[in-house]
């Protein structure tokens, strides 16, 4: 039922967590134009909790919903974004509260470019901020927790300018459970690494 999942769960500290199914939020990146990756991150509106902090674009589950249905809808009611835009590249929880059940699910996916959003009465500002200048900003303290389990490093992989891979590139790519790494195309000459031999093997 839609909207059922509204609510707190109180852990066995005492600890108030939103979503009486738990919750999830879209971690959304797309290139910018040297091809280094960009974060859609939402500015909280003042009178949200942790209002005035960035995190991203998420809320409560629905009892009939996966991680990944609440996020993509999170995302089109709080930015106007559409699920057809994005690419769901991998999930990791990254919250839990003890004596429940109750986790955070972040949703890592990519857009092909840096989207025009539409900001709900939750946001003050969406913003696509380089990844590298996150650490920059006052995070909410769950997506601060988090943060750095979440972002990824860089790879560049060898490819011939006619290898059709390269249509694929730049993307989020994860190389192994929790392990996400932004993938750029390189020059066919230059030496692979054990992380480019892998992505291609994935790719």
């Amino acid at each position: 039922m839609q909207g059922d999942g509204d609510g707190w769960v109180i852990s066995d500290r005492g600890v108030h967590y939103w979503g009486k199914f738990g919750a999830a939020g879209l971690l959304l990146r797309a290139p910018r134009a040297d091809g280094t990756p960009a974060v859609l991150l939402q500015h909280r509106a003042i009178w949200s909790h942790q209002g005035g902090t960035w995190g991203l674009p998420g809320g409560a589950r629905d009892s009939h919903e996966t991680p990944e249905q609440t996020a993509v809808r999170e995302a089109r009611e709080e930015a106007g974004l559409l699920a057809e835009q994005l690419t769901v590249r991998g999930t990791l929880v990254t919250a839990a509260a003890s004596g429940t059940g109750w986790t955070y699910t972040t949703v890592v996916a990519d857009a092909n470019e840096m989207l025009d959003t539409l900001p709900n009465r939750e946001s003050a500002e969406l913003r696509w901020v380089a990844e590298d200048e996150v650490d920059d900003l006052p995070l909410h303290p769950g997506f601060a927790a988090s943060w750095q389990r979440l972002r990824t490093s860089r790879a560049t992989v060898p490819l011939d300018h006619g290898d059709e891979r390269r249509q694929l590139l730049p993307r989020t790519l994860q190389v192994e459970e929790g392990v996400f790494v932004w993938c750029m195309p390189g020059d066919a000459d230059q030496a692979p690494s054990k992380l480019s031999l892998l992505i291609s093997s994935l790719l």
